[in-house]
């Protein structure tokens, strides 16, 4: 292999290298911004609406409890359960009447409806994001590990299923003990973990 080949062969892999990593990157960035084309949009994230050319129309707006946004000109929109391209044509259809041809960009600039929370005897208990993947150990050690004279035999989490409260338990001793490590769950949104 001639000089020259073998320096074509290291830029083309070396540019492949980059080109591979930002890709990476650019995949593991959206995700953690919630704007994933899986991601479900949910009531208080942030979004920010783009209509190109249309700075009037272009703005932040948070999902209400009720899973709406209002949007001007079109009023009230149906925004939870929904991705963000869903969202993004919805909005675009809706303004079709009153912008000629609208170029619609939506960003979840904070995903605040994927949110856990730990009260009783943690150090910092309170809300927390909820991290793709996040067990419940993690998020004992995001509020600080215990406190002192916690009941770490009966921990609960609360969850809605089905329109139902459920409790789970997790047996913190136990699961560091060896036994029964199933108990160690992955987190849903909105998951309280109480500490007695």
């Amino acid at each position: 292999m001639s000089k020259q080949e073998r320096h074509f062969f290291w830029v083309g892999g070396l540019l492949f290298l980059v080109i591979l990593t930002g890709w990476i990157s650019a995949d593991c960035y959206g995700a953690s911004k919630g704007t994933s084309s899986h991601y479900l949009i949910g009531p208080n994230d942030l979004l920010h609406v783009y209509v190109w050319k249309e700075p009037d129309l272009t703005r932040d707006v948070t999902v209400m409890a009720d899973g709406r946004i209002t949007f001007p000109l079109i009023g009230e929109i149906m925004a939870s359960g929904k991705t963000v391209a869903e969202l993004k044509e919805i909005i675009t259809k809706k303004l079709t009447k009153y912008v000629t041809a609208p170029e619609v960009t939506v960003i979840v600039n904070e995903s605040r409806s994927r949110t856990i929370y730990t009260i009783g005897k943690v150090n910092r208990p309170g809300p927390y994001p909820l991290a793709p993947g996040m067990t419940v150990l993690q998020a004992l050690s995001t509020a600080g590990g215990f406190a002192e004279w916690a009941d770490t035999k009966n921990i609960i989490i609360v969850r809605r299923e089905g329109g139902k409260e459920i409790q789970l338990h997790f047996n913190y001793k136990g699961f560091i003990e060896g036994k029964n490590p199933v108990q160690n769950i992955l987190l849903k949104p909105n998951d309280t973990i109480v500490v007695p």
